[in-house]
């Protein structure tokens, strides 16, 4: 089973190098960072410790993924998805991958709540985002997510055909969302979590905050039609 690895960063000089270095590699068959329009020297160190480097000027988390995403080939049968700033454990990518392989999921996300998150590395808008964000899914859509986690890993047939556009913050909850309308096995499994070296662009700030949150909301009213049309057509 052909793993690829995307990570999109933006800014991520300190912290990149750390995280290839302690991705498991006989479990990741490519490795793609996506310099998402960067002013330090990411793109340098990822590709000094053996990354893909790709660049994508359109700023945007969802636009990062996308792009590293496009450059996977016909021969990926799974996609993880892992940020570049050291706050996910890339020594958890086995138990990510499980369910998948074991031909458990479609899609499996990894949760920090279910697993260790290190003392002050969710501050508390995000835990407060993160609840809402997961209750909202659990009322609209019927599934009981713990965590929007952005540690995953998916097969790539199943994401492609969700036809992912957002390339912005609502990248997570729009996959997760179109996931659900396709009918694909969803499985969290827990991870740990730590603080990340330098300061969240999202929500280190309160703008960042605002703007995440809003999005992410939007996001989750903005597929709920076409999830009750998919479920209608089910039954």
């Amino acid at each position: 089973m052909k793993t690829a690895i995307v990570m999109p960063a933006y800014n991520e000089e300190q912290s990149v190098g750390a995280v290839l270095d302690e991705i498991p590699r006989e479990y990741a068959d490519l490795v793609i960072v996506v310099d998402n329009g960067s002013t330090d020297r990411t793109a340098e160190v990822a590709a000094a410790h053996g990354a893909v480097t790709l660049r994508e000027d359109r700023r945007g988390y969802g636009a990062a993924c996308l792009k590293g995403i496009r450059h996977t080939g016909d021969d990926t049968d799974v996609i993880v998805i892992l940020d570049a700033d050291h706050s996910d454990y890339p020594e958890d990518l086995p138990d990510l991958l499980a369910p998948i392989r074991e031909g458990r999921a479609d899609m499996v996300i990894g949760s920090r709540t279910l697993g260790r998150a290190e003392k002050g590395s969710l501050p508390w808008n995000q835990r407060w985002g993160n609840m809402l964000a997961t209750f909202l899914m659990r009322v609209f859509y019927g599934f009981r997510f713990t965590d929007m986690g952005p540690f995953r890993a998916i097969r790539r047939d199943h994401l492609l055909s969700y036809g992912m556009s957002d390339p912005t913050f609502g990248w997570n909850v729009e996959m997760q969302a179109k996931a659900l309308m396709a009918g694909s096995r969803i499985v969290e499994v827990p991870v740990r979590y730590r603080a990340r070296i330098g300061q969240s662009k999202i929500t280190g700030t309160v703008r960042g905050t605002v703007l995440a949150g809003t999005k992410i909301i939007g996001t989750i009213f903005r597929y709920y039609p076409a999830w009750l049309r998919s479920q209608r057509r089910k039954s």
